[in-house]
């Protein structure tokens, strides 16, 4: 690694993304660190997001583009990982905005603390607040505060919920995780034999525990260095069928598992366990109130509640509750966050 100028591999995935494409490329060719190595991984793209690529790539020798069949999310993320050359890697979602200022704050901070990994703090944008965030997003960054957490399968597992979050002021905030691999620098060892699972919706929640597993040390940055677009009709927000609740059951079901070897309690993934069972058996009795329940989905259902279960009964009594009561929580604030997304413009 170069003492002085390391290289960072910022990982694209790229699918159908043509409206916002060119600002979210922008904000990264404008980062104020510019020893870059820019992989756009385009996943089988049908709209004119291959062509942007291209041109992009003709414009500036930092990027490279991987023109790919549509394999999703994962396996562009692989792609990317499989190409980097860089001593760190970074991500960026197609639809997003990068701070100028992001890799180089998140690599301060590394060579700060010593850190695996840094993150910053996000910000959730609607469309028409694009232009806007342009200019917020080449702002000066000023003076964050660093905090460096030691435990971070724990915390990613512990600290979720927003009202306790802001009730336990900014030490609680900084030991705040999420599945997301944005806004985030990683030392490159880290993903060495670490790849995501291709074929899924929730690659990223299976990827959280072994990925946080390996890190001694995180160091969060208290400062908005990324701007995330929402879009209610996406994946993410719209996409709502028993493979969808089974796969975020079976993800869950996975983190749960592999935390609880290791002896932390899995509140966030006791969450997502028994919200997507939830779900999915809601899911199951409106098919079959309109006469469209397929057995594959009735089957699959009553297998993920009895995974469900068995895990639960892993936990002692105290555990179940406190999971309980965090988990009923964290569904008050989603309901709150829901509509919050869908009123987003």
């Amino acid at each position: 690694m170069s003492v002085t100028s390391p290289l960072v591999s910022v990982i694209v995935p790229v699918y159908n993304a043509e409206r916002y494409l060119r600002a979210c490329l922008d904000s990264i060719l404008n980062q104020s660190y510019q020893h870059l190595e820019i992989l756009l991984i385009d996943d089988g793209s049908t709209d004119d997001s291959s062509d942007i690529c291209d041109q992009y790539a003709t414009d500036d020798r930092r990027i490279t583009v991987v023109h790919q069949p549509n394999g999703g999310i994962a396996a562009a993320q692989n792609t990317g990982l499989d190409t980097a050359h860089g001593d760190y890697i970074a991500f960026c979602d197609n639809d997003d905005i990068m701070h100028h200022a992001n890799i180089e704050i998140l690599l301060q901070a590394i060579g700060a603390t010593g850190a695996d990994m840094s993150k910053g703090r996000w910000r959730q944008i609607g469309v028409s607040s694009l232009a806007q965030t342009a200019v917020q997003a080449a702002g000066e960054p000023g003076h964050p505060r660093l905090t460096v957490i030691d435990t971070p399968l724990y915390s990613y597992q512990r600290v979720f919920c927003k009202s306790l979050r802001m009730l336990g002021g900014a030490k609680a905030e900084a030991n705040y995780f999420n599945e997301s691999n944005w806004c985030r620098l990683y030392k490159r060892e880290l993903w060495d034999d670490l790849r995501f699972t291709t074929g899924h919706y929730a690659q990223d929640i299976r990827m959280a525990g072994p990925l946080y597993s390996r890190m001694k040390r995180v160091v969060d940055v208290d400062q908005v260095l990324y701007f995330w677009l929402q879009e209610p009709d996406s994946v993410t927000h719209s996409k709502r069928d028993s493979v969808f609740w089974h796969d975020n059951v079976a993800a869950a079901a996975e983190n749960f598992s592999f935390t609880l070897e290791r002896g932390i309690i899995p509140y966030r993934n006791y969450f997502g366990l028994t919200a997507s069972v939830r779900d999915e058996k809601r899911g199951v009795k409106a098919a079959q109130r309109r006469g469209k329940l397929h057995e594959e989905d009735l089957s699959r259902c009553m297998s993920d509640s009895a995974t469900m279960t068995e895990l639960i009964r892993k936990l002692s009594i105290i555990d179940r509750c406190s999971c309980a009561l965090l988990a009923q929580i964290r569904r008050v604030e989603n309901l709150i966050y829901d509509k919050k997304i869908h009123r987003m413009k």
